[in-house]
C-alpha cells in the first residue's frame, strides 16, 4: 500500500459543503437521522509514510478525562466555530492534542461519516504524515502515542466482535488487540471502514 494508492481508493469529495455521506457507527442511524441533535466533530486518520511499511498513528488518552478515558483513539474533537471545514478541526485537534504540525500531513480524503452512542457525529480525514514528523501528547488529554502497521489492520482475522450489556440490552462492537493495545468502540469502527475504502 502506497500513498498513490490510499488517494486512489479514498472519496475526494470531503471538502464539498453538505456533500452526502454514507452513514455507519454503533448508534442507530435511523434515529440518529429523525430529529437527534447530534454532536459534530471530526478526527484524523494520521498514516505515517514509512519508507518500508504505512503505519497509523493512534494515542491513548488519559485516565482523568470524563469521557472516554484511558481508550484509544485518533487525535480529533469537536467542530468549533473557528474551523474552516471538518479538515480544518481534525489538522487543529492534532495540533493541539499531540503538536503535529499540519504542515507535516497531506490530507487525502474523508472516509464515511461515523455516529456513536455517546451522540457525535464524527468525521474521519485521512492525512499521510512525512515520516519525519515530531508528536508530543498534550499531557491533560494524551497519555501516550504510538504507531501500529497498517497491514495489521488490512488483515481481516485481526478483527473480532465482542460485545458488554448497557441497561440490560446486549451492544456488539468491533474490537482489534496488537501487542497489548485494545482498540475498540468508534476507533475500531473507522478503522474497519478504512480498510473496506483501501480494500473494497
Amino acid at each position: 500500500m502506497t500513498r498513490k494508492d490510499i488517494k486512489s481508493r479514498l472519496n475526494s469529495s470531503f471538502e464539498i459543503p453538505n456533500a452526502k455521506r454514507a452513514v455507519r457507527g454503533d448508534y442507530n442511524p435511523t434515529q440518529a437521522l429523525n430529529g437527534k441533535n447530534l454532536i459534530s466533530a471530526a478526527v484524523l486518520v494520521p498514516v505515517i509514510d514509512h519508507p518500508n511499511e504505512m503505519t497509523l498513528l493512534l494515542t491513548q488518552r488519559t485516565e482523568n478525562l470524563s469521557t472516554h478515558g484511558g481508550q484509544i483513539s485518533f487525535p480529533g474533537g469537536h467542530v468549533e466555530p473557528c474551523d474552516k471545514n471538518l479538515s480544518d478541526t481534525a489538522l487543529r485537534e492534532s495540533e493541539e492534542e499531540i503538536n503535529l504540525s499540519r504542515s507535516k500531513i497531506e490530507i487525502v480524503g474523508r472516509l464515511d461519516q461515523y455516529l456513536t452512542r455517546t451522540g457525535f457525529s464524527v468525521a474521519p480525514i485521512v492525512g499521510v504524515v512525512d515520516p519525519g514528523y515530531e508528536a508530543v501528547p498534550d499531557p491533560k488529554e494524551v497519555a501516550r502515542i504510538f504507531e501500529i502497521p497498517l497491514s495489521f489492520f488490512l488483515d481481516l482475522k485481526n478483527y473480532k466482535r465482542h460485545s458488554y450489556t448497557d441497561n440490560g440490552e446486549q451492544r456488539i462492537f468491533h474490537a482489534i488487540t496488537y501487542n497489548g493495545h485494545y482498540i475498540w468502540g468508534a476507533t475500531a469502527g473507522i478503522i474497519k471502514n478504512f480498510r473496506e475504502a483501501l480494500l473494497g
